[in-house]
């Protein structure tokens, strides 16, 4: 089982022990490490990227309890120095929090977030309606997050029974494997593209000024 350093911590470079170098079916090679600070893709946010000792990584993917990061040319077992993609860590980071945000707004408005994808240009969150939800339009939800990012609220990481959740000050903690940012600061403009209705559901696109 791979230990989650990213849980835990913000930094982007360390060291690991490299457990196992393993030849994949398309000719890249997939590498185990004891302990990794690449977030895996999943939980609606893309793979991080980076470097083992010098060599890229070009995806992060989670295999059961292993996260699986795969490079181009093998790598030897041993203690080997990891280094995260810093700008690419944060654009994923504040889009998965500006995504929290978004939910919650939902949530105030009586839907109730079942799906997010925290992609770049991509941003989008699905809400099931609540009792006596409204739909809300993009400027009422656009408020209630500045005001909260106005509160530049720190984030809050928790686990109980093992499940890790992540909330900023306040405001209702989410169950959540994924990165986010320090301070609502940081997350930058929000942007509400479009909130619209589908199948019952409400979807709320949004997006992120670079």
């Amino acid at each position: 089982m791979t230990e989650r350093l990213y849980y835990t911590s913000d930094n982007t470079e360390g060291q690991a022990n490299l457990l196992s170098c393993s030849a994949e079916l398309d000719g890249r090679y997939a590498v185990v490490l004891d302990r990794t600070l690449f977030h895996p893709q999943g939980g609606g946010q893309p793979a991080d990227a980076g470097w083992i000792d010098g060599e890229r990584v070009e995806t992060v993917l989670a295999r059961g309890d292993d996260v699986v990061h795969i490079v181009a040319k093998p790598l030897l077992p041993g203690i080997v120095n990891l280094r995260v993609d810093v700008a690419l860590r944060q654009l994923h980071a504040r889009l998965h929090s500006a995504g929290h945000l978004i939910g919650l707004a939902g949530t105030a408005f009586g839907w109730l977030p079942v799906k997010a994808h925290h992609w770049p240009n991509e941003g989008r969150i699905t809400f099931a309606a609540g009792e006596n939800g409204t739909l809300p339009d993009t400027l009422s939800l656009q408020e209630k997050i500045n005001a909260w990012q106005a509160d530049n609220l720190a984030r809050q990481v928790t686990f109980t029974d093992g499940l890790r959740q992540v909330g900023f000050g306040h405001l209702l903690a989410y169950p959540c494997g994924g990165t986010h940012v320090a301070h609502l600061s940081e997350i930058g403009p929000v942007t509400i593209t479009q909130v619209k209705m589908k199948k019952g559901q409400m979807i709320v696109n949004y997006t992120l000024v670079p």
